[in-house]
């Protein structure tokens, strides 16, 4: 086996980085890895990419951290996969305490929704052409990817949520299309599905951060689909169940989540900060990345085993497929509720505009000026 073309320290400077400066949720970050780590570093081959993206679509918890941690795996196993999970986490999990606590002590923050007036609309802009780049890459010119991939758009955006069964059945498509043969139900083949984390309720101690632990254990564990879809579970939790929040500081912590760099299921650490200050906001962080983590580096020596082989490989292409489709559609549901007006409109078309036409203007100074520009548009229009 050859040397990586990277170091452990490589890595960990440049997931340090994405976690700091990388925002557009997960639609953007799984189009920066593919940016930066295949088509840039050269570190990582397409097939191993093709291959994390599909795990990390197939399993529950959120879909750039569980990218960035199979792509930790792919040289170093359990250290890089480590190292890059933390690397990419921890720059917005600082980030999401300094304004939990900024937050706390001024009673809320008006100028966020400023704030995220300007970035959500060039949020949506960035995506779209992160999107866009990832389809022309991955799918090229496969009519049959292309499909599975148009399905997959239509359905998320009709549903507002992805499909899991949908996913899966885009694998299956493409295998038996590449294979050539019939169903046969006593034929052998190999699929890894993503196995469930089992915990019993009963083990875990009385009190606010034990209630914590076990419900964002649950979200992590249980919640499939990227960014913003474990939004409907929190809510039902932390807003109906538990009461720990009312319904503006929980708008508030969504809003947090799209305006902080890095994974958007970040907004984990907020809640758990304004429900029991820091000790909250660690246990919540642990609680909801550490199903990811392991959803990944258990299946992931299997992907790396069987990724080449034909079958498995026609059924990695097939849910990668629909795992674009998925993120396509998911743009379209974030742009239905982010572009509102004229204004937001035009920001979010300036934004493609700049990052197609000008290709080495960087996505964070972008970010920069939609949010001066929400900012103005709140205070002085």
């Amino acid at each position: 086996m050859n040397s990586p073309p990277y170091s452990l320290r490589q890595l960990a400077l440049y997931f340090l980085k994405l976690g700091t400066i990388g925002f557009g949720g997960p639609v953007a970050l799984v189009g920066y890895m593919h940016r930066d780590l295949v088509e840039n570093k050269k570190w990582i081959v397409e097939e191993d990419y093709r291959e994390g993206l599909a795990l990390a679509q197939l399993a529950p918890g959120p879909l750039a951290a569980q990218l960035a941690i199979y792509i930790g795996y792919v040289h170093y196993r359990i250290i890089g996969a480590t190292i890059a999970g933390i690397a990419f986490v921890i720059p917005s999990f600082i980030i999401v305490l300094l304004i939990g606590y900024s937050y706390v002590k001024a009673g809320g923050l008006p100028w966020m929704q400023a704030l995220f007036y300007g970035i959500g609309a060039a949020v949506i802009g960035i995506i779209a052409v992160s999107s866009f780049k990832l389809s022309k890459k991955s799918l090229e010119k496969d009519v049959l990817l292309w499909g599975i991939a148009l399905v997959l758009a239509v359905t998320t955006f009709i549903f507002e949520k992805e499909i899991l069964w949908l996913i899966l059945a885009g694998g299956l498509l493409m295998w038996l299309y590449r294979r050539k043969i019939k169903l046969n139900p006593t034929s052998n083949s190999i699929f890894i599905f993503p196995f469930i984390l089992q915990i019993s309720a009963e083990i875990m101690a009385n009190g606010k951060l034990a209630q914590i632990a076990w419900f964002f254990l649950k979200a992590g564990a249980f919640v499939f689909g990227s960014g913003l879809a474990i939004v409907p579970f929190l809510y039902g939790g932390v807003v109906k169940e538990y009461e720990w929040l009312n319904e503006q500081q929980f708008l508030d912590a969504v809003a947090v989540a799209m305006i902080t760099p890095g994974p958007v299921v970040i907004t984990v650490a907020f809640i758990g900060y304004l429900v029991a200050g820091i000790p909250g906001a660690c246990v919540a962080a642990l609680a909801t990345f550490l199903p990811c983590y392991l959803f990944t580096i258990l299946p992931a020596p299997y992907f790396k085993k069987y990724g080449k082989h034909p079958g498995i490989k026609a059924f990695v292409d097939g849910v990668t497929a629909a795992a674009i489709g998925a993120i396509i559609g998911a743009v379209f549901v974030l742009a239905k509720r982010q572009i509102t007006d004229i204004l937001s409109i035009i920001i979010a078309s300036l934004t493609i505009i700049i990052l197609l036409r000008f290709k080495k203007v960087p996505e964070p100074l972008v970010i920069l000026g939609a949010a001066c520009v929400g900012l103005a548009i709140k205070y002085f229009i």
